[in-house]
C-alpha cells in the first residue's frame, strides 16, 4: 500500500534566470530514479499558467520532487494529491505543504496503482488533471497507464524529453507508436522547450512541456482496441521496413497475404509506418480483423 500523510497536509524557449536552484536540495539526486529537479522560477509559473489549473480541479502531480511545481500547483488548484516513490523527499514535501490544507503528499510509485487509488489515498476522485517532471526513462509506461486508466484525466501537462515531446506530437510522415498511442485519446500541444540548465543536476537533453488534452472517447472510431493496438505495434516493430514486410513479420498472416491485406484497406503496400494516419491504421486494423475471421472460419470448416 502506498504510504501518505497521516491527515492531509495536505513561446521559444524560455531562459532561466540561473543555474543555481533557489534553495539546497533536501536529498541528493538519485541517479536510478531519473531525478533532474526543475528550479527555474519563469520555467515553473510557465507550466502553471500554460498548463491552465484552475481552482475547481484535483490534480495528481507525478513526482513532487523538492516541491518546486508542488507549492505553484497548491496556490491555484482545489485539491492536489503529490505522487512521491523517494521516501526522504516525501517526508520533506510534506513539511513543505503543511501550509496547504488542499494537498496531501502520497508516498508510492505512480506504476504501482491505479490513479483512481492514488487520487482516494490523498482525498480525492476523478474528474483530475495530471502534471509532473516525469522521469524519462518511464515516460511511455506512464503515458500507457493513465491513457488506458479507467478514469483517464480530462488533461495531462508533462515535462518530458523534447525529443519524445516532438515525437507524441508529430503528424503522419514522422508518426511514432507513442504519437499513435497518445494522439488517440487527445490533442497534442509542444507548449515550450526547457534548456539542461534549468534543472538540477542538468540532464543530458533537452526537455519540453507538453499538453495533452483527452477527450471522452478516441479520436478516431475504434472497433476493437486491442487489435488495433497489436496492428500499430506490428507496423512499428520494423519502422524502416515497406508496411507490407513489417506486419507480415509481426503479425500471424497466411504468405504473402500483406500485400492484398493493406490494399484492402486502401493503403499502398510499399508505404511505412510512420506515413499513416489514425484513420488508416483503423482501417487497416478492421481490414485484419476481417481476414482472421476468414481464416478461423476456414479452419472450423476443415
Amino acid at each position: 500500500m502506498p504510504r501518505r500523510n497521516s491527515s492531509i497536509a495536505r513561446r521559444p524557449a524560455a531562459r532561466p534566470r540561473s543555474a543555481a536552484p533557489r534553495r539546497p536540495l533536501p536529498a541528493k539526486p538519485r541517479k536510478a530514479l531519473g531525478q533532474h529537479f526543475l528550479h527555474d522560477d519563469d520555467i515553473l509559473d510557465r507550466i502553471v499558467r500554460d498548463g491552465g489549473f484552475a481552482a475547481d480541479e484535483q490534480v495528481l502531480e507525478i513526482g513532487g520532487g523538492t516541491g518546486e511545481l508542488t507549492e505553484r500547483l497548491a496556490r491555484v488548484c482545489g485539491h492536489l494529491v503529490s505522487v512521491e516513490l523517494d521516501e526522504t523527499l516525501a517526508r520533506f514535501l510534506r513539511g513543505r505543504m503543511a501550509p496547504y490544507p488542499n494537498v496531501a503528499v502520497v508516498n508510492a510509485g505512480v506504476l504501482d496503482f491505479p490513479p483512481e487509488h492514488l487520487l482516494a489515498e490523498g482525498g480525492g476522485r476523478p474528474p483530475y488533471v495530471v502534471a509532473g517532471n516525469v522521469p524519462y526513462y518511464i515516460t511511455a509506461p506512464i503515458l500507457r497507464r493513465f491513457l488506458t486508466a479507467a478514469h483517464r484525466p480530462e488533461r495531462m501537462v508533462l515535462l518530458v524529453q523534447r525529443e519524445v515531446a516532438e515525437s507524441i506530437a508529430a503528424g503522419p510522415g514522422k508518426m511514432s507508436l507513442m504519437g499513435v498511442s497518445v494522439q488517440l485519446y487527445g490533442d497534442v500541444q509542444v507548449l515550450f522547450r526547457v534548456p539542461p540548465s534549468a534543472f538540477t543536476p542538468p540532464p543530458k537533453v533537452d526537455s519540453a512541456v507538453i499538453r495533452v488534452d483527452l477527450h471522452r472517447r478516441p479520436v478516431v472510431d475504434v472497433e476493437d482496441e486491442e487489435r488495433f493496438f497489436a496492428v500499430v505495434r506490428a507496423g512499428f516493430r520494423n519502422p524502416r521496413k515497406q508496411l507490407h514486410n513489417a506486419i507480415a513479420t509481426g503479425l500471424w498472416l497466411p504468405p504473402d497475404s500483406a500485400p492484398d491485406l493493406l490494399r484492402s484497406a486502401g493503403i499502398e503496400p510499399s508505404r511505412r509506418a510512420q506515413t499513416l494516419s489514425l484513420d488508416e491504421w483503423e482501417r487497416l486494423a478492421r481490414a485484419y480483423g476481417v481476414l482472421k475471421q476468414e481464416i478461423d472460419q476456414s479452419r472450423a470448416r476443415h
